[in-house]
């Protein structure tokens, strides 16, 4: 049996945030930005608070069976809860959207270098 990956991404908006926590935001804003983002075991967590108080966490994990996704997905959110909750940052409107990389469609690359591995 092989391992899958899957990306998980972790959607929601800052709640109540009081006017320390916005400036504790905005002062590691630079390693949060978007154009830093990675998928990672550990999650990685993008924002612009000054444009808006949304943010995402994306998550890599693995599993066996395409069922494990799900399990990943509450991980995913969990760690995400968990890491606004240990900083003491309110958040609503939590929402995961989860992808299996092996079900996913290949780039033009991918197909192109299957079809000259297979020829």
């Amino acid at each position: 049996m092989s391992t899958r990956t899957f990306r998980i991404t972790v959607r929601g908006v800052f709640d109540g945030l009081g006017a320390e926590q916005r400036a504790q935001l905005l002062a590691r804003a630079a390693e949060h930005d978007i154009l830093r983002a990675a998928f990672t075991s550990e999650g990685h967590l993008s924002y612009d608070v000054a444009a808006r108080p949304a943010f995402t966490f994306r998550f890599l994990d693995s599993g066996e069976e395409e069922e494990d996704i799900l399990e990943a997905s509450e991980r995913a959110e969990e760690a995400a809860k968990a890491w606004l909750t240990e900083r003491g940052y309110g958040y609503k409107n939590l929402r995961s959207q989860a992808e299996d990389l092996s079900q996913a469609p290949l780039g033009k690359r991918q197909r192109r270098a299957a079809a000259q591995k297979n020829a």
